[in-house]
């Protein structure tokens, strides 16, 4: 099923952790951060930022529009009002997650998300694992509760597609050459 841009939030956990990215191996690939940024301002859709994202800016790019940040710990996003009103309030039914760690925030909120009805994607190129050996176990375990593995590349040609525009998916395919 084609993700929607008028029901998607993109959801970012724990971006910097206390490290820049570079140093948390989450920029090697610039190329989707700023396809992100310009997604999100293409389509229009509501980014949330979680935990530590402190001036959140990946390679002098600053995330900022519609932009949410809360200041509060991962593992109980699922418990804090602000998170979900905000996500009501959007009728968001697809969530997009990226961030770190993989295997611990991102599975949690991930797995919390699919028991509370969403459609949950993850931005396999813009997560980042504590522990490098256990990427493919948290994808594997997370495609068996439905949770699919995408790239930002992905996700705009797939919001172009789904809004049935043929000169926003040009402008896309020109994007992403």
């Amino acid at each position: 099923m084609l993700a929607d841009p008028r029901h998607s939030r993109v959801v970012l956990i724990n971006m910097t952790r206390g490290k820049t990215p570079a140093s948390a191996g989450l920029a090697p690939q610039h190329v989707s951060f700023s396809l992100l940024q310009t997604a999100l301002e293409m389509f229009g859709v509501a980014l949330t930022l979680i935990g530590e994202c402190q001036a959140f800016d990946i390679m002098g790019q600053k995330l900022m529009h519609s932009t949410t940040q809360l200041d509060v710990d991962a593992l109980s996003i699922w418990h804090d009002p602000r998170f979900t009103d905000n996500l009501a309030s959007r009728d968001t039914g697809i969530i997009f997650f990226g961030g770190g760690w993989l295997e611990e925030d991102i599975f949690i909120a991930a797995l919390h998300a699919v028991e509370r009805g969403y459609d949950v994607r993850l931005l396999s190129d813009l997560i980042a694992t504590r522990v490098d050996a256990d990427r493919s176990l948290a994808f594997d375990r997370m495609a068996l509760h439905g949770i699919l593995a995408t790239t930002v590349r992905q996700m705009l040609l797939e919001w172009a597609v789904c809004l049935h525009d043929p000169l926003l998916t040009q402008k896309v395919q020109q994007l992403l050459l």
